[in-house]
């Protein structure tokens, strides 16, 4: 284990379980509410290291490490960012009377796809996709048959659509099968969803902060191999499709309780929202609030955290892109070009110490309507290299 020493201080404490790309910005959105922050990873030098006033190295699976470093800090607030933490260190140090954001029950649930997707369609009863859970090849096989072709298989437990596939015939399951195995997190039991004929997909951020909830404009986004590349706001929809959406979001969000920002991820076929999954943290389709909100998903969460008012002005349609390496090496350089700086454009880059085939390294973003502002973030994304 690597850590700095805590210094004394009067400030309240946030300590970010993950600190990633999206943990960087809470880091500093909560240093401008001058609370003292504490970043932690499996890994040196992540993003939300190189912002923080401390951080930690650590195995973010083991108990009694992860235990260790709260009780070292006796952090106000604990902020899991990833899914791939010891959730029985979160419940314990709960009961230890410690706040965990949302609450140490709700991060279980959502970091588990069994879990959420039982909670909504059969406690809350939201609208979901047939589905099916299995342990076995042979299970697989039987599930994808049943549901029909093509049907999604993803691990119980993966982020950024690590191990996720589509399976359009029967040929496709042994590959559909291996790659869940090889998935980061849990991929012990898999679920398998029947492919719904929706016209679009959206996030919804929802944000609690134990006196209201509020709702972003919807953020429609476009996906590859199960993770963001593109998002833009506000997705176009009818008006009853976005009531449906917001009263889903505000029942699983209620359902799930606490404080603080939830991800909200809905498919929409017409009028008609289907639940999909959750998230109890900022979300990757929502950088796109850095350049449309007056408050960002970021300001946002911890302005309910904290329990501030949750106003915020809209300023108007805007896009981002994530930028993906092609290649793999040690501290990768990103270059930037002059043009994706403008008056209506900038480029965000992560810092991350280490660069492998897929991984975001940095995000453009463009405030125009939204057609335009797709179309330059587009153009933009291509103009970033990493060496």
């Amino acid at each position: 284990m690597q850590f700095s020493a805590p210094l004394k201080s009067n400030s309240k404490k946030i300590m970010l379980l993950g600190s990633g790309e999206l943990g960087k910005e809470v880091v500093i959105e909560a240093q401008r509410l001058g609370l003292e922050t504490i970043a932690v990873d499996k890994y040196a030098n992540a993003p939300a290291h190189q912002v923080a006033h401390r951080s930690y190295v650590v195995d973010m699976q083991n108990k009694e490490a992860v235990l260790e470093i709260i009780q070292r800090e006796k952090p106000h607030y604990i902020l899991p960012e990833i899914e791939a933490i010891s959730i029985d260190a979160l419940f314990e140090a709960e009961d230890k009377g410690y706040n965990v954001i949302p609450n140490a029950n709700a991060v279980s649930k959502t970091m588990n796809r069994k879990n959420i997707r039982t909670f909504a369609a059969e406690v809350l009863g939201l609208k979901t996709g047939p589905y099916r859970f299995v342990t076995t090849e042979e299970g697989l096989m039987g599930a994808a048959v049943e549901l029909g072709f093509p049907c999604v298989i993803k691990p119980v437990m993966s982020s950024s659509g690590h191990g996720q596939s589509v399976a359009r015939s029967v040929a496709d399951i042994p590959k559909s099968w291996d790659m869940a195995k090889e998935a980061r997190g849990d991929a012990s039991e898999l679920i398998v969803e029947a492919f719904i004929d929706f016209d679009y997909e959206i996030t919804m951020l929802t944000a609690r902060n134990g006196k209201e909830t509020v709702f972003c404009e919807p953020i429609g986004h476009e996906q590859r191999d199960g993770d963001y590349v593109f998002s833009w706001q506000p997705m176009q929809m009818s008006e009853v499709a976005k009531q449906k959406a917001q009263q889903i979001a505000k029942e699983i969000t209620d359902g799930l309780g606490g404080q603080g920002l939830f991800g909200v991820e809905l498919f929409v076929k017409g009028d008609e929202v289907y639940f999909s999954e959750v998230s109890p943290r900022p979300h990757d389709t929502g950088m796109v609030t850095l350049i449309t909100q007056s408050q960002s998903e970021f300001a946002l969460h911890l302005r309910a955290v904290l329990g501030l008012p949750l106003g915020f002005t809209f300023y108007g349609d805007g896009a981002s892109a994530a930028y993906k390496t092609n290649l793999h090496n040690y501290a990768p350089v990103i270059d930037v070009d002059d043009s994706l700086f403008s008056e209506n454009s900038y480029v965000r880059v992560f810092g991350k110490p280490e660069a492998h085939k897929g991984r975001r390294l940095a995000v453009a973003l463009v405030y125009d309507k939204v057609d335009a502002a797709l179309e330059k973030a587009r153009e933009l994304i291509e103009k970033v290299k990493d060496n």
